[in-house]
């Protein structure tokens, strides 16, 4: 078997979406308990309750979850609420210890999916679990990496999977805690049609604004749902509070979702994704021209320091020259391209001029 042939059988059990919620971190019996009495009150269709019960953090010293005693509460979050259940694990000690307390769903986190040692053993860990696994998109732009991840999940007998989409770490700052790069989890999409993919929302974002529209960006290409982080009071969270929200916020986002018929034309659907693909790529030319303007004003302010002219005709001959061989090589019109540099230099100019 290979991962166009599983069924994933284990999908049919939740209505769509699929809504995974719940705090970012497990901190306290009594904050897992109201988060979850007031999504169940708040009237959010939300089967899963999730917590992150270990936290992998970039530096030592950091709060780095509660450990094994969150899984107790994790319990407790099913038995008075009827939630099932969603935690990280990183490695076999956790997959162990998440099994013994029947945690109903499994994750891997984008840390983890970049190392197919940590991988391999998590999968190990996992052999022949019926439970539903999940595998976050790796933190670095590397489809088969991710890919890679599920087959070793597979060659464990792990057949009930998933993936999560929660955007890409770049170097540049930008309006996303990591970009969406929709082009890759897409491509994963084509490629395995029938392994759910849901949208992350929260590590996309990195803060409330945005959230809905990256949701809705998700669904409308035809993803499988979300995994969203909830918090009783975010601001006092004691990971990632900036992205968190309230149950009755989640409420709100949920209920102003637009979610496709299963009967919607296959060329809306088309025409969907290539959209989202376009508004992708238009925000990484705005975030690249943003980028060039700001090298244009070093420049400028060399210029002005050493007393020489803004405007260079041979520079200009250099661009223009450089302009018309990609245009040749990559069989756009010569003229457009012109246009194009021709706009971006006299901008260029304009910024250095302003200084």
């Amino acid at each position: 078997m290979d991962l166009k042939n599983i069924e994933n059988k284990w999908v049919h059990q939740f209505a769509k979406p699929i809504i995974i919620a719940g705090p970012c971190s497990a901190e306290s019996e009594s904050q897992m308990l109201e988060t979850a009495r007031r999504i169940k009150e708040s009237g959010a269709d939300v089967p899963i309750f999730r917590a992150g019960i270990w936290k992998p953090r970039t530096k030592p010293n950091g709060f780095e979850g509660v450990g094994v005693i969150g899984l107790n509460w994790l319990k407790k979050v099913k038995e008075e609420y009827g939630f099932r259940t969603a935690t990280e694990v990183a490695n076999a000690h956790h997959v162990e210890a998440a099994l013994a307390a029947d945690v109903d769903i499994l994750w891997i986190g984008a840390r983890s999916t970049v190392n197919p040692f940590t991988v391999q053993e998590i999968a190990e860990a996992l052999n022949g679990t019926q439970k539903p696994v999940f595998v976050k998109n790796p933190v670095n732009p590397d489809l088969a990496l991710w890919i890679g991840a599920l087959e070793r999940l597979l060659s464990q007998n792990v057949q009930n999977l998933g993936v999560i989409h929660r955007g890409f770490s770049t170097y540049r700052k930008t309006k996303y805690r990591n970009i969406p790069n929709w082009q890759i989890a897409l491509d994963f999409r084509q490629e395995f049609p029938n392994i759910p993919m849901l949208v992350d929302p929260s590590h996309i974002c990195g803060n409330r604004t945005g959230l809905a529209g990256v949701a809705q960006e998700a669904f409308n290409v035809g993803y499988e749902g979300m995994i969203i982080e909830t918090h009783c009071n975010p601001d006092e969270a004691w990971s990632d509070a900036s992205q968190q929200i309230t149950p009755e916020v989640l409420a709100d986002i949920i209920s102003n979702l637009q979610i496709r018929n299963s009967d919607i034309s296959a060329f809306d659907d088309e025409m969907d994704r290539h959209r989202t693909l376009i508004s992708d790529l238009d925000f990484q030319l705005i975030e690249l021209l943003s980028h060039r303007m700001k090298i244009s004003e070093k420049i400028g302010t060399l210029k002005k320091d050493n007393n020489i002219a803004i405007f260079q005709p041979e520079r200009w001959k250099i661009i223009s020259e450089y302009a018309q061989q990609k245009a040749d090589e990559t069989g756009m019109s010569s003229e457009f391209i012109e246009k194009v540099f021709k706009a971006i230099h006299e901008e260029s100019i304009e910024v250095q001029n302003s200084l």
